[in-house]
C-alpha cells in the first residue's frame, strides 16, 4: 500500500464553526523512504483568518485571494491519495476538515476513510510515550529529527517533518528525498580483493565502561522503538 503523509492547515479550529481548509501538504513515503512525490496546494475558504490561527501558520487572508478552492483541486486532490494509507498527526482533526469540504461540495463524495486507510501518530506516540508530551516538535527533539526550518507551521514543511519522525518511530531507516539522493545503485565502483600482504588487524576488546555504556544504549533504542531492538534479541 502506499503511503502518504498527509498535514493541513485551517482558518481555525473547529470545522462545525465554519472554518475551512486553507494549505494541503502530502508527501508520499515508498518502501520506507521519503520521495520526491508530493501535492501542494493553498485555498480560498471564502472566510476570514481567526487571528490565533494566522499567528500558528502566518497565511494571510491576501495571500489566498487569488488560491482556487477546494471545489477546483478536489478530483486531483483525491487521485493523488486515494487507496493509499494516509499518515497523519492528529488524525481527527485533518480528516474532520476533509470530510467537512468534501460534504460542502454536495457532490456524493463519501467519507475519507472509505478512499484510504487512516494511521494516527500521535495515537502510535501515545501508545510509546505515554505520559510525555508527543507533539510534533517534542517528537523531533526526542529522535534528533532537525525542525528549524519551523519557525511557523506549514503543510508540506510539516508532512516532511512527519514522515521523518514516523520512519524513526516506526523503527525504520530515514532516506534523503529523492531529489537530493543522486547516488546511482549501479554506480560503476570497482570491488577489490583485499591483499594478502597487509598486516594484519589489532583487535580491542571493549571496556567494562564501553560494554555498559552499549547495553544503555541498546536499552533506549528499545523503549523508543517499542520493543522491537533486533540488537537487544540477539545479546546473550
Amino acid at each position: 500500500m502506499r503511503q502518504i503523509v498527509l498535514d493541513t492547515e485551517t482558518t481555525g479550529l473547529e470545522h462545525r464553526e465554519g472554518h475551512r481548509i486553507i494549505e494541503i501538504g502530502c508527501i508520499e513515503i515508498s518502501n520506507r523512504r521519503i520521495i520526491d512525490k508530493r501535492y501542494h496546494q493553498y485555498l480560498q475558504p471564502d472566510r476570514k483568518i481567526d487571528t490565533e490561527a494566522a499567528t500558528v501558520h502566518g497565511i494571510t487572508n491576501q495571500f489566498l485571494q487569488d488560491k482556487p478552492h477546494f471545489a477546483d483541486i478536489v478530483n486531483e486532490f483525491m487521485d493523488f491519495i486515494r487507496g493509499a494509507e494516509l499518515i497523519i498527526h492528529n488524525a481527527d482533526f485533518d480528516v474532520g476538515f476533509i470530510n467537512h469540504e468534501l460534504n460542502l461540495l454536495n457532490q456524493n463524495w463519501k467519507l475519507l476513510d472509505d478512499y484510504c486507510r487512516i494511521t494516527d501518530t500521535l495515537a502510535l506516540a501515545r501508545k510509546r510515550h505515554p505520559g510525555q508530551k508527543n507533539n510534533l516538535d517534542a517528537l523531533c527533539k526526542r529522535y534528533n529529527i532537525d525542525n528549524s526550518k519551523r519557525k511557523l507551521h506549514g503543510a508540506l514543511l510539516d508532512t516532511e517533518i512527519l514522515a521523518e519522525v514516523y520512519l524513526v518511530m516506526t523503527g525504520g531507516q530515514v532516506s534523503l528525498l529523492a531529489q537530493n539522493n543522486n547516488i546511482s545503485e549501479h554506480s560503476n565502483n570497482i570491488i577489490k580483493p583485499i591483499s594478502e600482504k597487509r598486516a594484519r588487524l589489532t583487535i580491542l576488546a571493549p571496556t567494562t565502561e564501553e560494554l555498559q555504556a552499549h547495553k544503555q544504549c541498546l536499552a533506549a533504542i528499545d523503549k523508543a522503538s517499542g520493543g522491537n531492538c533486533l540488537w537487544q534479541r540477539l545479546e546473550p
